[in-house]
């Protein structure tokens, strides 16, 4: 039986122009080699499986091309050191040792050291001098995933290259070469998958597409893929999004349960959406079309949603998953937090739709009744409609003065003009070319014929329009010709609901009234200091009320009319806060109705306090100099 090698050791390339996705480094070194301008220490950063060792490898081998030598001689020039397991000083020092010594064949000894950042902060410093003056025949090459832990003086001795992540593109075509020289017929989405589930890595995607074609054989699917992988798939997301879009809630609250029943986890979901909406948003310009990392038919997909779905939508949804990212972790229920965020999905295109709603006019005026509020009486459609030439023509509402006090008499039904319909979401409105006249209004209530004398409407002037609805913001609803909502004021002021302001003096508390028949007696300062007293020692008074009221009693400056003195707005705030249950309690107690309170704030001279006895001394001796004279006659020090 033939032994199996992997692909990321049966691929790996053998010369710069192999390696994927790194072109601006492969080309630096190549031209650095032929200017014979290569640095003694080179740094190779970046993440896992990107080529940091196949390029350090390539050239050391590029370094001695010169010199003709076979594989086997080249392998005398190349020295590989695993930093993770020889990390102490006395692996440096034998390394050192090794150094002085010239090469057998070739020009150079290429020393490379992976996963450097594992070596100990001894070892780095013992390494400091021979990186940064090494024999005339030793290059050093380093790589490392983890920049930041090399200590800074390793870092100026080196020229650093930082390799970048391979794009899904790059990941894919390489894949697709693979495939093709081992004979496997692979779908394009199946490849984009897998080089998406790399995360940039190729090492690790070649790893899975081994596991992938050991599983199907030679023909690979995007089914199998996301089967055999454990990947959520794509369809979720765009089912998702057209079940949100359509106002479905069941259905979609069951495709977030069977997401979970397949065993994946709700923040895998979180995320995935989150990427979804990102990957709409993209589709939506053609300058960043480019940015969707998918397969062609995938992409194809991504278009067509996006142009049904409008910006507004998108950006809600990808803001509601980016938040449910965030809290996801921290919740207690991790479940009602995700179907929460896909109804706000739903109540949002449920919105849109209300606004989108048309709205009523008068080609559709025989389905008006839909529309119309529950308060509002609707047509009498059992009526017979009047013929066309004696239709009454729309008009502005007259005022409610011109309502006739007398009964109509009744007449026959031929003659009645019917009353016009004004729509409630758009007003009345005038047609183009057309007199203006009002109808006939009958009084329905004569008990509000005395209200509707002594408040007249302001009349309205009519408007004409070209042929367009004129939609009026102001609008009153009436009742036979009689505002209702005037109506309702002039009852609330027969009924006293509308209290009359009284005037009061400037800082007083306008906010709390005056009983107008209460008592007005003449009280002490003795009996106020016990009322206030007694008030801050109740328990819902809050600390800096008790604190003010314990230390300044409010002046009186006349019978009705209390005086309290502040240092800050801060405090203003809180009395005048506190003034709302103190006034009443005052009123009761001192048995004056008309007891008002006048905020005053002052500025406080503030009192230095002295602690350390220097301090004390200094000040003392501004009273009295010779202290100072004293002091320096007994030569003490203060303690």
């Amino acid at each position: 039986m033939e032994q199996f090698v992997v692909s990321a050791r049966k691929y790996r390339p053998q010369a710069f122009e192999g390696v994927v996705g790194q072109s601006h480094i492969t080309d630096t070194l190549l031209k650095s080699v032929e200017n014979d301008h290569l640095t003694q220490a080179l740094l190779f950063c970046g993440p896992r499986g990107v080529g940091k060792t196949t390029c350090a490898r390539i050239l050391a081998k590029v370094i001695n091309a010169g010199a003709n030598l076979s594989d086997d001689e080249l392998a005398l020039n190349i020295f590989e050191l695993d930093a993770a397991s020889n990390n102490s000083v006395d692996d440096i020092r034998r390394l050192i040792d090794q150094v002085r010594f010239a090469p057998q064949t070739g020009k150079f000894k290429v020393y490379i050291i992976d996963e450097v950042h594992m070596l100990s902060q001894q070892a780095f410093n013992a390494f400091l001098k021979t990186l940064e003056e090494p024999p005339a025949h030793v290059i050093f090459i380093l790589a490392t995933t983890e920049k930041h832990k090399i200590i800074p003086t390793i870092l100026s001795r080196c020229q650093i290259f930082d390799f970048k992540r391979i794009t899904v593109e790059d990941i894919a075509n390489h894949l697709a070469y693979v495939a093709k020289q081992e004979g496997i017929n692979a779908e394009p989405e199946a490849l984009h998958m897998i080089a998406e589930k790399a995360d940039g890595a190729l090492r690790d995607a070649l790893s899975l597409f081994d596991r992938m074609v050991s599983f199907s054989g030679n023909t690979l699917t995007y089914t199998q893929v996301v089967e055999v992988l454990d990947i959520l798939d794509y369809n979720y997301y765009f089912k998702g999004v057209e079940l949100a879009q359509s106002v479905n809630y069941p259905d979609l609250l069951l495709l977030y349960n069977e997401v979970l029943d397949k065993g994946f986890n709700g923040h895998e979901f979180v995320v995935g959406m989150a990427k979804h909406f990102r990957d709409l948003l993209v589709a939506r310009e053609a300058k960043t079309v480019e940015l969707l990392e998918v397969g062609p038919a995938i992409k194809e997909r991504y278009l067509q949603q996006s142009a049904a779905s409008s910006t507004r939508f998108l950006l809600h949804g990808l803001k509601v998953f980016n938040e449910l990212d965030g809290q996801y972790k921290n919740s207690s229920q991790p479940r009602i937090l995700v179907e929460l965020g896909l109804l706000k999905l739903v109540e949002f295109i449920s919105q849109e739709k209300k606004k989108q709603q048309p709205q009523v006019n008068s080609a559709t005026a025989d389905s008006t009744d839909d529309y119309l509020p529950d308060e509002l009486p609707k047509r009498d459609q059992s009526a017979p409609a009047a013929p066309a030439a004696s239709a009454p023509k729309r008009a502005t509402q007259e005022p409610p003065a011109q309502v006739d006090a007398a009964p109509a008499e009744p007449s026959e039904p031929a003659a009645t003009a019917p009353v016009p319909t004004i729509d409630p979401l758009e007003g009345p409105e005038t047609l183009p070319d057309e007199p203006v006249s009002a109808p006939p209004v009958v009084d329905p209530a004569a008990a509000f014929e005395a209200d509707s004398e002594s408040t007249p409407a302001p009349a309205t002037t009519p408007r004409r329009t070209t042929g367009r609805r004129v939609v009026q913001r102001d609008v009153r609803l009436t009742t036979g010709g009689l505002s209702v909502m005037d109506t309702l004021n002039n009852i609330e002021k027969q009924e006293g609901v509308v209290p009359e302001k009284t005037d009061v003096p400037d800082g007083a508390t306008p906010d709390i009234p005056v009983v107008a028949d209460g008592p007005a007696e003449v009280y002490s300062k003795k009996e106020l200091e016990m009322a206030i007293t007694e008030y801050a020692k109740r328990r819902d008074v809050k600390t800096a009320v008790r604190s003010l009221l314990m230390g300044q009693m409010p002046k009186i400056l006349d019978k009705n009319t209390l005086e309290m003195e502040v240092d800050n707005n801060i405090e203003m705030g809180y009395f005048n806060e506190e003034q709302q249950k103190l006034v009443p309690y005052l009123r009761t107690k001192l048995k004056n109705a008309n007891i008002r309170f006048v905020v005053k704030m002052v500025e406080r001279e503030q009192t230095r306090k002295l602690y350390l006895p220097e301090e004390k001394f200094k000040y003392m001796a501004e009273k009295n100099p010779n202290l100072v004279y004293l002091r320096q006659k007994i030569q003490t020090d203060l303690e």
